[in-house]
């Protein structure tokens, strides 16, 4: 430690810490010193004073200057961040420079697409071949559950829960006579002939026939409601015409006789009036196989055009059972592909003028077998309710 006392005495004592010190002005006044291990002399020279100032000079300038670099590339990195902000969105859309295209090159976009070009190829043809194997466990004409649909509904035409129309003014009913003529269409004699004839009464069994025929259901037999004898349907008159059908279940056989029967929501009795004959649903129409399993009456039918004939003069030669025969057809036939068609009850309601301009509820309901008709969590099951109003 050294101890200095004047302008230039000073005691140094040596200690076991650091290097030495150096006095660059004059002193004044005791100081202590903790670090020089050793006093090399009591004062020092003017020269060495001098060299110890540029050199400290020299130090402070090359701090200054390297403070001023740093500075300076700061500077730079922030006009350089804001200059790549301003740019980026352009750069990321194609960059000219790397030649990037939404920040790839076009070696790596090859890549990718190959990639899930092979990936998704991959997953397509995995999933058609589960598809494949799924379908050769399935029956093209039978579902392979089906025991949820134990009882069909019924549905009416026209398609509407509420039936009410003008009788004086055709503009108003035009689009249920429509609907009508849509529905029978496909029981048209001339195609229903080409279908088989059925015993009356009897299940048409046919589970180990490869193709299963069609029993005739003619548009005649609903006689008054048929379109026929009155193209109203008699909504002209005000005693229209609702046609009644139940959907088709796969391998049905209703026990007993069924039939629809119809009752009006009143105090009084609605006169009706049934086509086919008490409504009856023949039971030579079951049991159904499927579409694609009923084909036209085991003739299964190849149409094809006679050099000379048109469709507009119905000349249509058919295969059936390996034979040929020529057909007079009409236009309504048209290639005479006809399918399965399910039986149909019309019910005609006689109102008279006291039941006009009244809302009258009906209920149809199958009756005479084991179908049920009573569910009231379902209330179409085996049943269907309807509201006509006819006015003036």
């Amino acid at each position: 430690m050294c101890v200095c006392g004047g302008a230039r005495a000073c005691v140094c004592a040596a200690t076991a810490r650091g290097p030495r010190i150096a006095l660059t002005q004059p002193l004044i006044g005791p100081a202590v010193f903790r670090y020089p291990t050793q006093c090399a002399s009591m004062s020092s020279s003017p020269q060495e004073q001098n060299q110890e100032l540029k050199e400290e000079a020299k130090a402070e300038e090359k701090e200054n200057k390297n403070q001023e670099m740093n500075e300076e590339k700061r500077q730079k990195k922030k006009e350089e961040k804001k200059e790549e902000k301003k740019d980026s969105w352009k750069d990321f859309i194609y960059n000219q420079r790397t030649g990037e295209f939404m920040g790839r090159t076009a070696s790596s976009w090859g890549l990718i697409f190959l990639f899930y070009l092979v990936f998704y190829g991959f997953l397509a043809g995995m999933f058609s071949f589960t598809m494949w194997v799924m379908l050769q466990t399935l029956d093209e004409n039978v579902p392979r559950y089906q025991d949820r649909v134990a009882n069909p509904g019924l549905v009416i035409r026209p398609h509407a829960a509420e039936i009410s129309f003008n009788r004086s003014d055709s503009k108003n009913y035009n689009h249920y006579i429509q609907q009508l003529n849509d529905l029978l269409q496909q029981y048209n004699d001339s195609v229903q002939e080409g279908n088989d004839l059925c015993l009356v009464g009897e299940y048409t069994e046919q589970d180990d026939e490869p193709v299963k025929k069609v029993c005739q259901f003619k548009r005649s037999t609903l006689r008054q409601c048929s379109g026929l004898p009155d193209t109203s349907f008699g909504y002209a008159e005000g005693k229209p015409c609702i046609i009644i059908k139940m959907n088709r279940v796969i391998g049905l056989k209703p026990r007993g006789d069924p039939y629809i029967s119809c009752t009006a929501k009143r105090d009084s009795l609605l006169e009706m009036q049934y086509f086919p004959s008490e409504g009856r649903l023949d039971k030579m129409f079951f049991p159904y196989y499927g579409r694609k399993a009923h084909q036209v009456g085991r003739r299964h039918i190849l149409p094809y055009m006679k050099r000379g004939d048109s469709l507009e003069s119905g000349n249509i030669r058919t295969m059936m059972l390996g034979y040929s025969v020529t057909s007079q057809l009409s236009k309504t036939c048209g290639l005479c592909q006809s399918d399965y068609v399910q039986p149909l009850v019309a019910v005609q309601l006689l109102l008279s003028k006291e039941d006009f301009n009244v809302e009258q509820t009906v209920e149809c309901k199958i009756e005479g077998s084991d179908l049920r008709n009573n569910d009231d969590r379902d209330k179409f099951l085996g049943r269907v309710i309807f509201r006509v109003k006819v006015s003036e």
